[in-house]
């Protein structure tokens, strides 16, 4: 059994372009995503998939300095690119994580891998329902599932955005969501949807850079102080008109 996290990331975001090699702190966010992801008690290997695109260069060389695997594929066909990275790394649960979500708790990815390796469950992640922050996400699925979708899902979006295909389809896969609570328990927060901690635009990138800059912490920036950082200082506004242009 081997749990691979693969992160999606690309340098042509036509909103904020070269997002994910932006600095926190003085790292890039792609660096951050890594070491959250090797942070989770369960995953075994992580995987950058990028694609074959000169600009994405960069990407790759900051993965495999960082000792992660990089896998090159389609830009489109994130699907596609997903599986095959996947299926390279002979991984038995994929973890899916993006690029420009840095403040992913290891906790959350640790809990959905969990409950599809341990489980009968094919798919597991906190967006089924949501009560997590927009951005603090991940998914969890078995390969022998995410290869039946591989095959079957030829919808554009689907091909896009990863994932849908299990909750469209949810009649043909055991699918369940994990809540803040699940993770956390008596020290659950209260934050939801309203708060944003994905990278979309300028306006997430100076939130962010200020969170990194202000809050002590040693390797990882733990959620909970992020979120009460935010809201001590009323910050959740700062970003609140960037548009979510999907909820995958």
């Amino acid at each position: 059994m081997t749990v691979v996290a693969v992160i999606q990331a690309r340098m042509g975001s036509s909103r904020l372009p070269g997002k994910v090699h932006l600095p926190l702190d003085g790292r890039p966010v792609l660096e951050h995503d890594i070491r959250r992801a090797r942070a989770a008690e369960v995953v075994d290997d992580v995987v950058v998939a990028t694609t074959f695109h000169r600009r994405d260069d960069l990407i790759a060389r900051t993965a495999e300095s960082l000792g992660s695997r990089v896998y090159r594929g389609s830009e489109d066909d994130v699907l596609g690119r997903m599986w095959s990275a996947a299926d390279e790394a002979e991984a038995t649960t994929v973890v899916r994580l993006t690029g420009d979500n840095p403040f992913v708790p290891p906790q959350l990815i640790s809990e959905v891998a969990d409950l599809v390796e341990n489980s009968s469950y094919d798919y597991a992640s906190n967006k089924v329902s949501r009560t997590w922050p927009i951005g603090a996400d991940a998914e969890a699925f078995t390969f022998e599932s995410f290869s039946r979708v591989e095959e079957a899902a030829r919808e554009p979006h689907h091909r896009e955005h990863v994932t849908p295909y299990y909750q469209e389809r949810d009649e043909e896969f055991e699918v369940t969501n994990v809540t803040v609570t699940d993770v956390y328990g008596d020290r659950s927060f209260d934050a939801g949807t309203e708060l944003r901690l994905t990278l979309d635009e300028t306006d997430d990138y100076l939130l962010f850079r200020r969170v990194y800059d202000e809050v002590e912490y040693d390797d990882i920036i733990d959620i909970h102080d992020v979120v009460e950082y935010i809201d001590r200082h009323d910050l959740g506004s700062v970003n609140e008109t960037v548009e979510q242009r999907t909820k995958w």
